[in-house]
């Protein structure tokens, strides 16, 4: 029997250029890739359809920078928690909360009903951190709940997003809460140009203290890439 060689095919000059390209290129490569891709879809869009630009008008980066750095804040706390086999199902009442303490405390003196008539006309910093506050104290619940008592993050956080949303409606008892002060409100909409520095500045310097930890730690580098709890790596 004559013996067959058997040789695979050459591959052609441009597939074999690819694929060193992907090779080379860092796994994340994609994702921005694919960013790119999208935002030059709506850049040609927006010149199309209202012969403007998307990307760079004013007022658009404004509202998609406040809305992307409210996600990005939550992001990194919740990204932490999923890496560790944790969940977190009570960010959103608890911003809920958080939200409706602080609008209480920025109330002026222009409403009808004020829900603390001592209180208004207070400087923008007060409910803020009045607000801060409450997020903490939940946080610090769910976190107490979860390591010193042994209960399951699911369970513990179940429990805190439904007592947040019954806090939030019990405290205002229904009803919507305006006539808030100009400066909060101000800080709350992007009218201050200053603002998007602040804003992208807290994002990425949450994002900066978090990524230090998760990469030089030992235990929170086995727990990224094995994704079971500090507790169990480290001992």
């Amino acid at each position: 029997m004559s013996n067959m060689k058997l040789t695979a095919a050459p591959a052609s000059e441009g597939s074999s250029f690819f694929a060193n390209l992907r090779h080379k290129m860092p796994k994340d490569t994609g994702i921005f890739v694919v960013m790119l891709v999208i935002a030059l879809t709506f850049e040609i869009a927006g010149w199309y359809v209202r012969d403007q630009s998307f990307l760079l008008n004013t007022n658009r980066l404004v509202l998609i920078v406040l809305q992307v750095a409210i996600i990005g804040i939550i992001a990194v706390g919740v990204t932490q928690v999923i890496i560790t086999t944790g969940i977190d199902l009570s960010s959103g009442s608890v911003i809920a909360l958080a939200a409706v303490v602080a609008a209480s405390l920025a109330q002026t003196s222009d409403s009808l009903s004020p829900m603390f008539p001592a209180l208004v006309n207070l400087p923008a910093v007060i409910p803020i951190c009045a607000g801060i506050g409450v997020g903490l104290l939940c946080g610090l619940t769910n976190g107490f709940l979860v390591t010193r008592t042994g209960i399951p993050p699911f369970i513990a956080t179940l429990g805190m997003m439904v007592s947040a949303r019954g806090l939030a409606q019990y405290y205002t008892q229904g009803n919507p809460i305006s006539f808030l002060s100009d400066s909060f409100t101000a800080i709350g909409q992007g009218a201050m140009p200053v603002i998007i520095f602040f804003v992208i500045a807290a994002v990425f310097h949450i994002g900066a203290e978090a990524y230090p930890v998760w990469q030089i730690c030992v235990c929170h580098r086995r727990q990224h890439d094995l994704g079971q709890s500090v507790r169990h790596q480290c001992e």
